[in-house]
């Protein structure tokens, strides 16, 4: 795959994953308005193979499709405001950002999500009071991690292993 179609793939794997589109002709005409977009960007530069795939690289760490919401609703809000700074007046721009725009609106719980993770990397973990909070906590969390449906799968096979019925 060329970087000139990164935009293309991600747009496509966004649209894909969150079942936007069962049509290929709506996809194919929305191929049309990535080309178009491309020529406006002057995507076809040399420089945007420099540094790898912004977006697509990071998908491959993401497997699980409720963890692929959350990347890709945060993958789709930069697309928009990149295109909030393009001119509107281009039939091409509006109709990519109102896909766009219904994509991110059926990621309610992906944003939440984000944000949610957004919000943990700003705690201050030097503060005394955040970390008798997180202490108080401490054995919540802990009990949340050990009864995730991962964990309850594998006990599950272990003690099936164990009975010699």
């Amino acid at each position: 795959m060329t970087c000139q179609t990164y935009n293309l793939f991600v747009l496509s794997v966004v649209m894909i994953c969150f079942g936007r589109f069962g049509n290929s002709l709506i996809l194919a005409h929305l191929e049309n308005d990535i080309d178009q977009l491309k020529s406006d960007f002057n995507s076809s530069n040399s420089d945007v193979a420099d540094g790898g795939p912004i977006f697509t690289g990071k998908l491959t760490d993401w497997t699980e499709r409720n963890e692929k919401r959350i990347i890709l609703s945060q993958i789709v809000s930069m697309y928009l405001e990149m295109l909030e700074k393009s001119d509107k007046s281009k039939a091409h721009v509006r109709h990519i950002s109102e896909e766009l725009y219904t994509l991110k609106n059926s990621l309610p719980d992906g944003l939440k999500k984000l944000q949610d993770l957004k919000d943990l990397a700003k705690l201050q973990m030097n503060d005394l009071k955040t970390q008798r909070k997180a202490v108080h906590e401490l054995f919540s969390v802990l009990q949340k991690l050990v009864d995730t449906p991962a964990s309850l799968k594998r006990k599950r096979s272990q003690s099936q292993r164990r009975c010699n019925c």
